[in-house]
């Protein structure tokens, strides 16, 4: 029988404690447990009893010099998620199995610049739109792609998880599941509608998911069709094919939308909570990143209000 300090052991009832007890979707816990392996294959430790000062602090180190496959270091924000990680972890073996291990406040996390927030001018954004071919299927289905994007601040994993029924064109708008299962309704512009109906026009066939692969194979398949859904690597594509012919040489992401949709929000006189609520975020201190792209407009509001 193992034993229960085991370092493997216990990772693996926290995994299904996440589940269980949590309700963690299938990918984050797919990202703890990636992070936690990494902890194992970077650190000694066999048993969770071994945690302690100068084992975190190696960890850290090891974080430091570790290299991806593509020999890149990494990020700030990569280390301190997988801290973060390694907190929860230590937390959830002193509050559900009561275990007398390492404190987990005392895991401190790297210091972070302020996050850089890159979003494309509105010229930028219109040639990215007006890029694909709508003359075609994968264009037209395209098209809705990048228009979503940018008319819902949209998330790549939430996104690619919609299915046809989620779209509602009578109210304009979709209720998705985010980060942490949190629902929350997003809003459709005139423009998104246009383009989801174009693309669904082609759509002959009776699949679940709202962006496919492989139109003319997927006529002869059954419902629900999730082998069709377009993938995370694929959607993600989607954007750097369009921007590389639309001549944007910032090299954006899907994340650049969702920035570019919360600085446009925000420029055009929105206020932060409702920002927060649009985007999903759990804290407002995560949507004050894109208080500095705004400031611009805090210089108009000084010069004229402020007395000369």
């Amino acid at each position: 029988m193992p034993k229960r300090d085991s370092l493997t052991e216990a990772i693996n009832r926290y995994l299904s404690f996440l589940q269980s007890e949590e309700n963690k979707s299938t990918l984050t816990v797919k990202n703890y447990r990636e992070s936690l392996a990494l902890l194992q294959r970077l650190s000694p430790l066999s048993s969770v009893k071994d945690f302690s000062k100068e084992s975190v602090r190696m960890y850290k180190q090891k974080l430091h010099e570790f290299r991806t496959k593509k020999n890149k270091e990494l990020g700030v924000r990569t280390k301190n998620h997988h801290l973060t990680i390694l907190r929860a972890f230590l937390r959830y073996l002193v509050q559900e199995e009561e275990m007398d291990v390492y404190p987990p406040d005392r895991v401190k996390r790297f210091k972070e610049e302020q996050r850089k927030v890159k979003v494309l001018t509105a010229e930028e954004l219109i040639r990215l739109l007006q890029a694909p071919d709508t003359s075609t299927k994968s264009g037209k289905r395209d098209s809705a792609i990048l228009n979503l994007f940018f008319s819902t601040g949209l998330r790549l994993a939430e996104l690619r998880s919609l299915n046809r029924k989620d779209l509602n064109f009578n109210t304009r708008e979709i209720s998705v599941r985010g980060k942490r299962s949190k629902l929350r309704v997003v809003f459709l512009s005139d423009v998104a509608v246009s383009a989801l109906k174009d693309y669904l026009e082609i759509r002959l066939d009776h699949l679940h998911p709202l962006f496919i692969r492989d139109h003319g194979k997927a006529l002869n398949m059954l419902p629900p069709g999730e082998d069709f859904r377009l993938s995370r690597i694929s959607i993600y594509n989607v954007v750097k094919k369009y921007a590389l012919q639309a001549g944007i040489v910032t090299d954006p992401s899907p994340h650049t939308l969702r920035h570019s949709f919360a600085t446009d929000l925000l420029r055009n006189g929105a206020d932060l909570r409702s920002v927060q609520e649009l985007l999903g975020h759990k804290d407002l201190s995560t949507t004050q990143i894109y208080t500095h792209v705004t400031n611009t407009q805090l210089k108009e509001v000084h010069k004229k209000f402020h007395g000369k």
